[in-house]
């Protein structure tokens, strides 16, 4: 498949240019025309750049590439080294950030939903597909220590616990995959019982105990694993490309 073909696909699926982003949703390092072997993972870090090289990919797919607003723009150290890697190698970055958080099929809340098996109700900033803070209903019978054992065996990493004060059955949970912790009251106004992102700050734990909502870091890696898999997985199925997902571990 064309290079261009392919970015051009994926910015149309993911309506990426309808974002406000932090850094650049596409193309980021132009690598050759032609393109067979695409290799999909959380974070374009050298290890993961080290292992396109060595299966001979064409492309690089991930949901945290480079250029974030207010990183230095000087291409030197460890910048330097991982696009000197790209572009020796003739290799090209495509990444998509807040457009793979909130699509409503391939995204990382739709498939962290669809692992935890919640019924997904809608958006409390937006439609599907356009807002990032997701509601649901859990699993029937889980109260919050129940709710964190369920998400520990999905995601195999064991989330951390904020339990608010009193307990009971949890009958509606909202979830923001990755650093979404300050979501957390917005998640309680919308009537939430129980909020589930990646990351947890010292004013999170606070916050979950004063508003009366659980709070779960799930780990920002553990929870943005699933949606460039199923946009790698999309690309192969759709344009009989070879795609392989990797999985460089990250305990944050």
């Amino acid at each position: 498949m064309n290079r261009d073909d392919l970015v051009a696909a994926c910015d149309h699926l993911l309506d990426a240019g309808r974002f406000r982003d932090y850094t650049v949703n596409g193309l980021q390092v132009a690598g050759r025309d032609r393109v067979v072997r695409v290799m999909t993972g959380v974070t374009a870090c050298q290890a993961l750049l080290d292992e396109a090289v060595a299966w001979r990919a064409d492309l690089v797919l991930v949901h945290h590439g480079y250029f974030w607003k207010n990183e230095p723009v000087a291409i030197t150290g460890m910048k330097q080294r991982r696009i000197r890697t790209l572009l020796l190698n003739d290799i090209s970055l495509l990444a998509y950030h807040l457009p793979l958080d909130a699509h409503p099929e391939l995204g990382n809340n739709a498939e962290l939903a669809r692992r935890l098996d919640f019924r997904v109700e809608g958006c409390a900033d937006g439609e599907l597909g356009e807002g990032l803070l997701w509601l649901g209903a859990p699993p029937p019978g889980l109260d919050a220590r129940g709710l964190a054992r369920h998400v520990g065996e999905r995601l195999a990493r064991e989330p951390l616990l904020i339990e608010a004060p009193g307990g009971g059955e949890i009958g509606r949970v909202a979830w923001c995959t990755g650093g979404a912790q300050d979501l957390i009251t917005a998640a309680r106004e919308a009537g939430a019982d129980a909020f589930i992102s990646g990351e947890i700050s010292e004013r999170t734990t606070h916050l979950a105990r004063e508003l009366g909502i659980h709070y779960l870091a799930a780990g920002h890696h553990a929870t943005e694993r699933y949606g460039v898999q199923a946009l790698g997985e999309w690309l192969a199925r759709e344009h009989r490309l070879e795609h392989r997902f990797v999985d460089i571990d990250n305990p944050a």
